[in-house]
């Protein structure tokens, strides 16, 4: 059994690996396998559907992007407005860095798909930002988890729009992080 879980393991990163690299497009169950040095047919024991592959990538993917964050927010001053800068950073890098796995990770179809119950991996990263905006906007109105609703959005623009291209083009910025003080005062007001 621990052979076979290697193999789940090294099917779902190899995936990974392929989709950041390659994109969607080059994803197969076939190409995959032929990566990984298995038969076509291996990752069918594992993955009945493509569907199913993609949503464990997309499961992995959460679980590193939630390591990241909670290693950062470790590190990060006690300040909440300093942890959620942090908690930005982090998911602003990943999306550069892991961009094919992190458009993955949003995929309606995966979330709604219920493989592998994929939004109980993602909530919980929502419901971390929800509190540290509480802890740094103490005003009940709009509530805590609105806010929170509003910057997850406006950071996911900005890293849409950076892996695009659109805002080095509009905003000569050289960087997504530089957009990153004007989305909290946009979300939590000035900084005291």
């Amino acid at each position: 059994m621990l052979a076979d879980e290697g193999l789940r393991e090294r099917l779902i990163r190899t995936g990974g690996e392929l989709l950041d690299n390659e994109g969607p497009s080059a994803v197969s169950l076939r190409e995959i396998a032929r990566r990984a040095g298995v038969s076509h047919g291996a990752p069918r024991r594992y993955f009945p559907t493509h569907l199913e592959l993609l949503s464990a990538i997309a499961r992995d993917g959460f679980t590193d992007l939630a390591t990241r964050a909670n290693s950062a927010l470790a590190e990060a001053a006690g300040d909440p407005r300093a942890r959620l800068a942090a908690l930005a950073r982090v998911y602003l890098h990943f999306a550069a860095t892991r961009r094919g796995r992190y458009e993955l990770m949003f995929r309606h179809d995966l979330l709604e798909s219920g493989h592998l119950r994929l939004r109980d991996t993602s909530l919980p990263l929502f419901r971390l930002l929800t509190d540290l905006v509480a802890q740094a906007r103490p005003e009940p109105e709009p509530p805590a988890q609105v806010v929170a609703g509003a910057l997850w959005a406006n950071l996911h623009g900005i890293a849409q729009l950076w892996n695009w291209g659109s805002l080095t083009l509009a905003t000569g910025a050289t960087d997504p992080s530089a957009l990153l003080d004007a989305t909290l005062t946009a979300h939590l007001g000035p900084a005291a």
